[in-house]
């Protein structure tokens, strides 16, 4: 039996779960270590400020390969022999490496300065290669029982069977707990592979109160996980949380049982241990080169270095006409020559169609398909809207009902105009204050659902479409979203356009809300023989007529054995990944695909270019790359430049005056964070809180979109989004009437922040100097100013409904109409008219009729959603509001000429 290790807490025991500490923090803690032995040896201080250094830096370290156990014991030996200067100078070597990771390519930086003097014959063996191409690095962790002295056995090993061919090098890390494991892979960005040896303990000797309650409610304690299961228990638990990585199990027992395991899926290879190294040395760069490869970059890299004659229509295809002109030379000069050379419209030669991929684009999305955890992947070249209108005219027919929130993307209508499907639009939440409408509540769905079936016309229903996160950053439990609904209709699809989501798979604290991460989970579900009998239990609490009210109020629970289960996700790709701008991502998780699949090739044909650019397929192949190997360090360092960016702001003594960053109880309304979260900022918070949030609350915050109030400090958000731009080149998202919208990516580095935090003080000194200029006077036109900005503001909208004549056989209850019709009712010009909505005729309209209609969108921006759709009646809430509105840009109306309406004695003439 396999020791338990109780991991009693000791005074002098490192906490490894203040999470997650990542590698800004790292490099930070390093840096203060330094910042104390040069103190030290000039010295200002004494040996305890350094020692405190290196106690903050503790266990953390032991879950990275560099500076690794010979440069950190030589450091401890350094200060402890008071060798002020050689601390100093050895700190000073690490932490600069760390902080520029030339550790990953430079061999000097694993030794100490005797070393290197020296050159031992064992350090010889771990040559990255002087004087060679730079190979990309990663670390692999290796769990084994043994602790530091087999773990550096391990290392030693691993570092001999290095070869000049080798297409990467690696470092190993060892671990010898399950608890460290898990520790070390959601720590160390860097570990790419993981090895699981057998024997190891399941607690770590370091004290982990917060990972172990999380641990437990997810399934994983000791009392659950019995020894001969531990390897697989861990490779499940690591899969749950970063599914890029492969795992490696290896055996000295029975490894032909343990690789028919069914749980052995999460396994890439069983391996016998009693067998030589090199075996796993072999299989670990396999792994990561299967990741590495981009079948259709690497194929369009090929073609550019070949000798090609081109007699197509693509004259800029290989650059002659560009490089040999006199008058646009400079634009070769600034591209360079090999985006010309890598351009053409063929698609033999080592190319493919994207419109029907047999080769590598083919093997380009069916490698995404595998990274983002979906069955296909289609890539776009339009963008998401293009993506999102394909998935409608795949999927609807005329007449069908769409379930959608009034204020998604454009997109969505038009698709429903081309489609013909019949929009029943529902309300999001408003959060008038700031100008914005949040998401559309699960009860406010069902309740539509529930209205359908009362009017026998449910099986119309055949889309939910949602937007996933919002544009202000608002995230649906999207697992409890479709639970509830398919307990309604079980064969409902769902579209989730995650436009500005997709990074999210990167992360396994967002993952699980995203729309593959909850049909993943939903599919788990449906598998386990509790799902039914909690569906049964449910149902004989229900009775045979429950309310509406009761239904309304309970996390309905849907029948496994009836459910269809129909996910479609759209992700902008250039919008939070490496992809050049409409590089879009179609997946498809979809039981019932193949009965679709010929109609959904007719919509790609539709709607996607005959002329795709060679370099946007790239980047999304690319893309995938990036993200399977390096995806979830950058977006931790997103949401970490994202919380820094929140604390700075709310925090500075001076900026906090007049801006604010909006958090999570600001943006969710409380009803909503059943978990009593509030906000990532709140003091005490911990990981455990940030999880139970995400698990279980109705709508949770994406961290890295970042509400910016601007009205506070005198500014709307158009104005003040132009002064950033103009006068200091600080470029934000979108803009409400008192905000702006910042969004921390995986291209932000903290530079960015302080360049963002320099420029907010100079604005608010300005404002300081400009009201202690301005006497009494002044500082009531500022307030009066922020008054306007701050409570004045406009009522927002909702649907009103649409007018009789498009309702066609809509039942009493629920909202839909026939927007196609009135939509290209609206091209004849004789049944339409204008009306200027400051006129008396516009007022007389509203108070005795006939009901305005609607006759096309109409979008201001911002807010930027459309508060008119065409068919809809214009009510006096609409116009109030667009009376109210003082942005330039409206789109959809005229201001010289007024609304477009249709005529009310056409709009029935229209067919």
């Amino acid at each position: 039996m396999t020791k338990r290790n109780a991991a009693t807490p000791k005074a002098e025991d490192e906490r490894i779960d203040t999470l997650f500490s990542m590698p800004g923090a790292r490099a930070d803690r390093w840096r203060a270590l330094y910042s104390a032995t040069q103190a030290w040896a000039r010295g200002r201080t004494d040996r305890m400020p350094v020692q405190a250094a290196m106690a903050e830096i503790g266990a953390y370290e032991e879950f990275f390969a560099y500076p690794g156990t010979r440069l950190t014991s030589a450091l401890r030996e350094r200060i402890e022999s008071d060798d002020a200067e050689g601390a100093a100078h050895l700190s000073r070597r690490i932490s600069e490496s760390i902080l520029t990771r030339s550790y990953k390519h430079d061999t000097g930086a694993w030794e100490t300065a005797e070393q290197l003097a020296d050159s031992a014959p064992d350090l010889k063996t771990s040559t990255m290669g002087h004087g060679a191409a730079v190979r990309p690095y990663f670390e692999m962790l290796v769990v084994s029982p043994g602790g530091v002295e087999r773990g550096a056995h391990q290392v030693t090993e691993l570092r001999r069977l290095r070869r000049p061919e080798d297409a990467f090098v690696y470092e190993a890390v060892p671990v010898a707990s399950f608890e460290d494991a898990i520790c070390a892979i959601l720590m160390n960005p860097g570990i790419a592979a993981v090895t699981i040896y057998e024997g190891f303990d399941y607690a770590s000797r370091h004290d982990a109160p917060v990972l172990r309650s999380v641990l437990t409610s997810a399934g994983f304690d000791a009392a659950h996980v019995e020894d001969d299961d531990m390897p697989l228990a861990l490779a499940d638990g690591i899969k749950r949380l970063r599914p890029e990585l492969d795992v490696y199990v290896l055996s000295d027992r029975h490894v032909e049982r343990m690789a028919g395991d069914p749980r052995s899926k999460n396994v890439r290879r069983v391996l016998y241990s009693v067998e030589e190294m090199l075996e796993l040395h072999l299989s670990v760069l396999e792994g990561v080169g299967d990741r590495y490869r981009t079948p259709f970059f690497d194929n369009l890299k090929k073609y550019a270095m070949r000798p090609i004659s081109t007699f197509h229509a693509l004259p800029i295809a290989r650059g002659k006409s560009v490089f040999k002109s006199d008058w646009i030379r400079d634009m070769g000069e600034f591209y360079g020559l090999n985006i010309f050379l890598a351009e053409s419209s063929a698609t033999t030669g080592g190319l493919d169609s994207l419109l029907e991929p047999t080769g590598n684009i083919k093997d380009a999305q069916d490698m995404a398909a595998r990274a983002f955890g979906a069955d296909h992947v289609f890539f776009v070249t339009n963008g998401t809207s293009t993506s999102n209108k394909m998935v409608h005219q795949a999927l609807v027919a005329p007449g069908d009902i769409v379930l959608l929130d009034r204020n998604c993307h454009k997109s969505h209508h038009y698709g429903l105009v081309l489609a013909g499907g019949q929009p029943l639009y529902i309300d999001a939440f408003p959060m008038t204050e700031y100008s914005m409408y949040g998401a559309v509540p699960l009860s406010s769905i069902k309740n539509a659902l529930l209205d359908l079936k009362d009017e026998g016309r449910l099986d119309k229903a055949k889309i939910v479409d949602l937007t996933n996160c919002t544009f202000d950053g608002h995230i649906y439990n999207t697992r409890r979203v479709m639970k509830e609904c398919l307990a309604i209709k079980p064969d409902l699809v769902f579209l989730w356009d995650e436009a500005w989501f997709g990074f999210a798979r990167w992360s396994p604290f967002l993952r699980p809300r995203t729309a593959m991460g909850a049909a993943d989970a939903i599919e788990a579900w449906m598998a386990k023989p509790e799902s039914k009998e909690a569906y049964e239990k449910q149902q004989a609490e229900l009775g045979d007529a429950p309310s509406r009210e009761t239904l309304l109020s309970t996390r309905l629970i849907p029948d496994p054995d009836k459910i269809r289960l129909r996910v479609y996700q759209t992700n902008s790709t250039h919008k939070s990944m490496s992809s050049l701008r409409q590089g879009s991502m179609l997946l498809v998780r979809d039981v019932d695909f193949r009965e679709v699949e010929a109609q959904f090739h007719e919509a790609v044909f539709t709607h996607a270019s005959t002329s795709p650019n060679q370099q946007l397929i790239a980047s999304l192949d690319v893309a995938r790359r990036q993200m399977e190997l390096e995806g979830y360090g950058l977006v931790a360092n997103a949401i970490e430049i994202a919380l820094d960016i929140r604390r700075e702001v709310n925090s500075h003594p001076l900026i906090s005056k007049y801006f604010r960053i909006l958090g999570a109880d600001d943006m969710v309304p409380a009803e909503y964070r059943q978990s009593g979260f509030t906000d990532f900022m709140t003091p005490g918070l911990t990981f455990e809180d940030q999880v139970n949030s995400m698990h279980d609350d109705e709508f949770c915050l994406d961290p890295t979109r970042i509400t910016l109030v601007c009205g506070t400090a005198g500014f709307d958000g158009t104005q003040f989004k132009k002064v950033m731009a103009d006068d200091y080149d600080i470029q934000f998202n979108k803009t409400s009437r008192n905000s702006v919208l910042l969004q921390s990516n995986i291209n932000n580095t903290r530079s960015d922040v302080a360049q963002l935090i320099r420029v907010l003080m100079q604005i608010c000194e300005k404002i300081e100097n400009e009201l202690a200029q301005g006497g009494e006077n002044g500082r009531k036109v500022f307030a009066a100013r922020v008054k306007s900005l701050m409570e004045d503001v406009p009522d927002l909208p909702n649907f009103s409904h649409f007018h009789e004549a498009y309702r066609g056989n809509a039942g009493d209850k629920t909202p839909e109409g026939d927007m196609r019709r009135a939509f290209y009712g609206a091209y004849y010009p004789e049944g339409c008219e204008y009306i200027p909505i400051e006129s008396a005729e516009c007022d007389a309209r509203l108070k005795s009729g006939p009901e305005m209609i609607s006759a096309n969108f109409v979008i201001p921006y911002p807010p930027g959603f459309p508060i008119l759709v065409p068919g809809q009646v214009v009510t006096q809430e609409t116009i109030d509001f667009m009376r109210k509105l003082d942005v330039k840009e409206i789109h959809g109306y005229e201001r010289a000429r007024g609304l477009k309406l249709i005529r009310p004695d056409h709009a029935a003439d229209v067919h």
